[in-house]
């Protein structure tokens, strides 16, 4: 179970320094790196591609107002689609990111565009109006007798603070666009990369991210038009040759450390747990939990592993970790797969719960599954999946390898599929199509290097 999908740029709320103050990476921020570097899977080791980067880096604040600046590049050992700053000056950028970009200039705008966060002062101005915003909701709160007033009050602020950080992302765009230029890389790398996150299956699903961000096509739209206030396309440095050099071999996907998703199978190595998902879902491994989902969204699976105390049985385990309504006499004790397990069914207003827990060694499990009330499917699927779930035994934990990228020359006769045929992964011509920023059905040049994942 791994780091959470965030895609785009996150911020992090700690106060930037002063413009006069020394921005050196010291000890007193290391707290900080240490706890979101854990949070995302620890640091990714690649290091041609952190000469890359650091070299891009130095080559990008050279080009800012502040030079003199001190800045890190760190990669993450994740494979969400993420990047952000501290200001202190440390730059993340995920594997995940990393296996998007097709060239030095897309990363470099991802780089640029996090400096720009930081030399803008973005945090300490959102921490701010984050203070104000919350001084209103009290007040609001504890001042206005009308609840309704009160309320038209809050939205007011928070839609603001949105509205706040949206100017910040496209601020940042536009800054970016134009240190990238003057670094000497290709500016149109910033719209293409934005358009490669736009295509990404993983960055339409945060609706978080909808209300504090600009939408991709419009940050899309402005950055082609900052790089075209720059010149023409083909003045800057692309670096493709370089870049795809550097990338091949980096890790892709889950780390099978923290569990692999394959389809609609789940398996963890190092916990020796499996289960396999009903058909039409799909499976999302997060730093908490296994989510799955069907297509339409009416279907709902959660699995965990439960924190409880040593000893704890299955049946107050369900209900010490269910804050709803357990339905009299739905408690059934059973064995699947020569694991104990204890089931039980919960009905909301809007949705119905089956629920379980499994203990697998001295680690209890938790399987939950939803579907909007009248949903007469559920109790099948359910009694499947969790049919399914099983122990890992130590011999297939060894079989299980970890998927790389590695880089390709298309050949003569050579097509998307028949590259995308030789990945084994699920959706293998999306996925191929959307590493390599390709259209479907677009040709491939002989000679060009591509994207592949293999194990």
């Amino acid at each position: 179970m791994i780091s959470s999908l965030v895609a785009g740029c996150a911020g992090f709320g700690n106060a930037y320094l002063p413009a006069n103050a020394p921005r050196v990476i010291g000890p007193d921020r290391d707290r900080d790196h240490i706890r979101l570097v854990s949070a995302f899977g620890g640091e990714g080791r690649a290091p041609q591609l952190e000469r890359l980067l650091t070299d891009a880096v130095n080559r990008l604040i050279m080009a800012t107002d502040r030079p003199d600046e001190a800045y890190q590049v760190t990669i993450l050992n994740s494979p969400v689609v993420n990047a952000f700053a501290l200001p202190n000056g440390r730059l993340y950028v995920t594997r995940g990111l990393l296996a998007l970009a097709n060239d030095t200039s897309e990363v470099a705008a991802v780089l640029s565009h996090e400096i720009a966060h930081v030399t803008l002062r973005h945090a300490s101005q959102r921490n701010e109006l984050q203070a104000r915003s919350a001084l209103i909701e009290r007040v609001a709160e504890n001042v206005l007798n009308n609840s309704q007033e009160a309320a038209v009050v809050q939205d007011q602020a928070r839609s603001s603070l949105a509205s706040f950080s949206r100017s910040q992302e496209l601020e940042a765009d536009q800054t970016g666009v134009a240190v990238l230029a003057r670094a000497g890389f290709d500016p149109y790398g910033a719209p293409r990369f934005l358009t490669a996150l736009g295509r990404s299956a993983n960055s339409a699903n945060n609706s978080d991210r909808v209300t504090s961000h600009p939408s991709t096509n419009e940050r899309i739209s402005r950055a082609l038009q900052a790089a075209r206030r720059t010149g023409p396309p083909g003045m800057g440095e692309t670096g493709r040759l370089e870049y795809l050099t550097a990338l091949n071999g980096l890790a892709y996907g889950d780390d099978p450390g923290d569990g692999v998703v394959k389809g609609r199978r789940f398996i963890h190595a190092r916990l020796g747990v499996a289960f396999e998902a009903p058909e039409g879902f799909t499976l999302e491994n997060t730093s908490q939990a296994v989510l799955g989902s069907s297509a339409d969204g009416e279907r709902r699976l959660l699995f965990d592993a439960a924190d409880t105390p040593a000893g704890q049985s299955l049946e107050e385990v369900l209900r010490s970790t269910w804050t709803d309504t357990i339905e009299p006499g739905s408690l059934v004790t059973a064995m699947v797969n020569d694991l104990p397990i204890v089931t039980a069914l919960s009905n909301g207003k809007e949705w119905t719960f089956r629920l379980s827990a499994i203990r697998i060694g001295n680690t209890t499990y938790r399987l939950i599954m939803a579907a909007r009330s009248g949903g007469s499917d559920l109790e099948g699927m359910f009694q499947r999946t969790l049919n399914s779930v099983r122990q890992v035994q130590p011999e297939e934990a060894r079989r299980i390898r970890p998927l790389k990228l590695q880089i390709v020359t298309a050949q003569r006769g050579d097509t998307a599929q028949s590259l995308a045929s030789r990945m084994p992964i699920d959706r293998a011509l999306d996925r191929f199509l959307l590493l390599n920023g390709l259209e479907r059905n677009g040709p491939l040049k002989v000679g060009e290097r591509y994207k592949i994942v293999i194990e």
